[in-house]
């Protein structure tokens, strides 16, 4: 007698949110969010274009998958610190997109006083750190962060970013190394976009990014920075564990600049093929991805994407017009911040003591 084979029921297919423990409600924030950074960097480019913001300007602008994926699953008495791709980062870390701007716009209103600019974004009451010029100057930076967090015996974690020019500088070598010995609750984030400003990642490395953190004992680990749903469940595990001392984390967040390395340099032609940038455009936008499951999963319509968009593209304007509104410092305050103060001995303080 023939066997007869009993036909498996096929299992129903999870969607993506069920997939990566997504709530409709915060994959729908998660949009709403994504689509301000996209809406706010837009403004940025046009206020540069017309001469409101000077100096250097680094906008996100496909990049917004790698910032809220891995910002949301913080708590606000976390750090992040950053590189001076930042804009998006100090909004999702709470900063205020109005200060953010008129930052941008070196106003007095702005997150740093005006005195800052576009790559230097601080609010120490959010525990945004700053952005910073220097290449992989931040990491030292976030390491002692770190050692802060963990001498004072807190439970919070810090995030740094970089980009990809950064793990060839001695100083990142020093701090991951400084972190696995002792431990210290750090996550170190590359925004692998593939180029360090117009150099292919390629042309000045023998090993993969993955790679870097092996030789100091920093566990390594990947995830497509496109895909917003991934990335928060990536780092809503990577942060629970650090958070409980697993100790120090590495990232290659693999995403990709839609635009230039800078306002000033072209979007492609020169060191990326036109072709490699359209592709990415139209295939790995984080915001069209999401758009697309939601849509697919009958948690949104065009309607409800519509007037989230609305909503979005209101706010950028409303942070163009207060920064617009608000005063340049006073050339009378030049010098403030500059000098240290000096103790009733001598000194300066350095450790954050309360003065008698």
């Amino acid at each position: 007698m023939a066997e007869t084979k009993t036909k498996k029921k096929s299992m129903p297919k999870k969607d993506q949110l069920s997939l990566h423990g997504v709530s409709p409600e915060l994959a729908i924030d998660i949009m709403r969010d994504m689509l301000l950074y996209r809406r706010f960097e837009e403004k940025a480019e046009e206020a540069y274009a017309i001469g409101k913001i000077g100096g250097f300007c680094h906008v996100h602008i496909g990049q917004e998958g790698a910032a809220a994926g891995s910002i949301k699953p913080l708590r606000e008495d976390d750090y992040v610190i950053s590189a001076y791709r930042e804009h998006t980062q100090a909004i999702a870390k709470g900063v205020h997109p109005n200060a953010v701007m008129a930052e941008l716009f070196g106003r007095v209103d702005g997150a740093s006083g005006g005195r800052g600019g576009s790559m230097h974004v601080y609010d120490k009451d959010c525990r945004f750190m700053g952005g910073h010029g220097i290449v992989g100057g931040q990491v030292p930076l976030a390491t002692g962060i770190a050692w802060k967090i963990k001498y004072k015996d807190e439970d919070t974690v810090v995030i740094v970013y970089m980009g990809d020019a950064a793990v060839n500088q001695g100083g990142f070598h020093e701090a991951l190394n400084m972190a696995a010995v002792w431990e210290l609750p750090a996550i170190y984030v590359v925004e692998n976009n593939g180029y360090g400003m117009g150099t292919a990642f390629s042309r000045v490395s023998k090993t993969d990014m993955s790679a870097k953190p092996v030789p100091h004992g920093v566990p390594a680990s990947h995830v497509n920075g496109q895909d917003v749903l991934a990335t928060y469940a990536h780092f809503r595990e990577l942060i629970a564990e650090v958070r409980g001392g697993g100790g120090p984390r590495f990232v290659d967040l693999q995403t990709y600049r839609f635009r230039g390395h800078s306002m000033s340099d072209p979007v492609s032609g020169t060191y990326r093929p036109t072709e490699e940038v359209e592709r990415n455009t139209a295939e790995e936008d984080p915001i069209s991805i999401l758009r697309d499951r939601l849509i697919a999963g009958g948690h949104l319509d065009q309607d409800d994407l519509e007037e989230m968009d609305k909503e979005a593209r209101q706010i950028a304007q409303d942070a163009v017009d207060f920064a617009d509104a608000s005063p340049f410092p006073e050339p009378s305050t030049l010098y403030d911040n500059v000098w240290a103060e000096i103790n009733e001995h001598g000194r300066l303080f350095f450790d954050g003591r309360e003065r008698p």
